[in-house]
């Protein structure tokens, strides 16, 4: 399953902490972790205490229920997402085993560093008051609240339309649920985990396209609008801290969320920077909106949210996809880094994820790029919002966890 040479192809950890001062051990290492996912041991498992630990979620990515952790968490409050997948197909996964009674990832034997599972919410094993498991209807950072009100995507309804690298079809086919989450389940539950002092610093929303509406998009965004409104009355009807993470909306579009919602900060994800490849890896963003189209959407947002308040997301490494990706990993940086600073240029700050060949995916059993190559973009895209100086703390470790690249900004 796994290539059997691919370590000596490859910088190794330790040798790229030591080549990269200036980045944080940590931040190499979750990297690291989310590109080869993670087994546990029995004896790591028998860690788990699903009366405190998270162990179940629902989103539109992943839905899961077992007694595997969630996710991990370092000494430094850096996050690693894991959501239990392997998520490699060309190189070993670490380990998570205990080591003198502590959670530790563990590499060919080698100790790497301590983990920590994330702890669970005070709401989590609560009712709405129609039954729904609040776990179902929002799921829990280490200090965020995630609400994924539609859990399917319009663009997966036409075949050869959704993004390449997507599993949320796959997700959903596979599970009994709603695509659409109830509007009152959702307010609810926000309402008794904000009852919990000190959780959380963020609400975040996100979901696949709904295409319909008198205007193209806007029973999406009538959808964000009701849960905005709803959630708004917790917080006096004024701004809160919250992400909404959508399809690339119109100016009108957004002057509505602004104006009608306590809505404080937007992210319309471009997933790669590139025209040509955006057009084969998201046909139908590409072919509805547009890669121009796309980028004019989130300048009109910074008009209206501001500067450090609107950033685009990109799938990092899905720019070297074959066949018809990058061919080498300096030109595909290069590229990528450039667009990124074009778009910083007005405004918009750029936020990687690590790109994870998920099973479902168009893109399953494609081939990451190296560490080294994460390395670099996370550390590029971090100079690029230092030299433009905007800020990133929409998006940063503590309202995320999620982008290498935006852990930098604490340093």
């Amino acid at each position: 399953m796994f290539e059997r040479d691919w370590r000596e192809k490859e910088e190794s950890l330790s040798q790229l902490i030591k080549k990269y001062p200036d980045v944080s051990p940590f931040v190499v290492i979750k990297t690291d972790v989310q590109r080869r996912g993670v087994v546990y041991t029995e004896n790591a498992l028998r860690k788990v205490d699903p009366e405190r630990h998270i162990t179940k979620i629902r989103s539109d990515y992943y839905d899961k229920e077992d007694l595997t952790p969630v996710s991990l968490l370092m000494r430094d409050g850096t996050t690693i997402f894991n959501e239990g997948v392997l998520v490699d197909t060309t190189r070993e996964p670490y380990t998570v085993d205990v080591v003198d009674d502590k959670i530790m990832l563990v590499d060919e034997g080698r100790v790497i560093e301590e983990v920590f599972y994330w702890e669970k919410p005070d709401y989590y094993d609560k009712l709405t008051s129609g039954g729904v498991p609040m776990w179902q209807v929002v799921s829990a950072r280490p200090q965020r609240l995630t609400i994924h009100p539609n859990q399917f995507c319009d663009f997966w309804k036409k075949p050869g339309q959704g993004c390449k690298f997507c599993v949320m079809a796959a997700t959903y086919k596979a599970g009994d649920k709603p695509s659409l989450l109830s509007v009152s389940d959702i307010t609810e539950t926000i309402g008794e985990a904000l009852r919990e002092p000190g959780r959380n610093v963020c609400i975040f929303l996100t979901g696949g396209t709904l295409r319909g509406g008198a205007k193209f998009l806007d029973e999406e965004v009538d959808l964000y609008e009701r849960i905005l409104g709803e959630i708004s009355k917790y917080f006096d009807g004024k701004k809160f801290p919250s992400q909404l993470i959508s399809t690339a909306f119109s100016g009108e579009q957004l002057r509505r969320l602004y104006d009608n919602t306590g809505l404080a900060t937007y992210t319309a994800d471009i997933e790669v920077l590139n025209k040509d490849l955006f057009e084969w890896i998201c046909p139908g963003k590409a072919s509805e909106i547009g890669y121009e189209g796309w980028k004019e959407r989130l300048y009109q947002a910074v008009d209206i949210f501001g500067p450090g308040n609107v950033n685009t997301g990109i799938v990092g490494g899905v720019e070297m996809a074959a066949p018809n990706g990058f061919k080498t990993e300096d030109e595909a940086l290069s590229s990528s880094l450039a667009e990124a600073e074009d778009l910083a240029s007005h405004g918009i700050s750029v936020v990687s994820c690590v790109w994870r060949v998920l099973r479902g995916s168009v893109f399953f059993r494609q081939t990451v790029p190296s560490l080294e190559y994460y390395v670099r973009l996370s550390f590029g895209l971090d100079r690029i919002r230092r030299k433009y100086g905007i800020s990133v703390d929409m998006d940063n470790y503590r309202r995320c966890g999620n982008h290498p690249d935006t852990d930098l900004a604490r340093i």
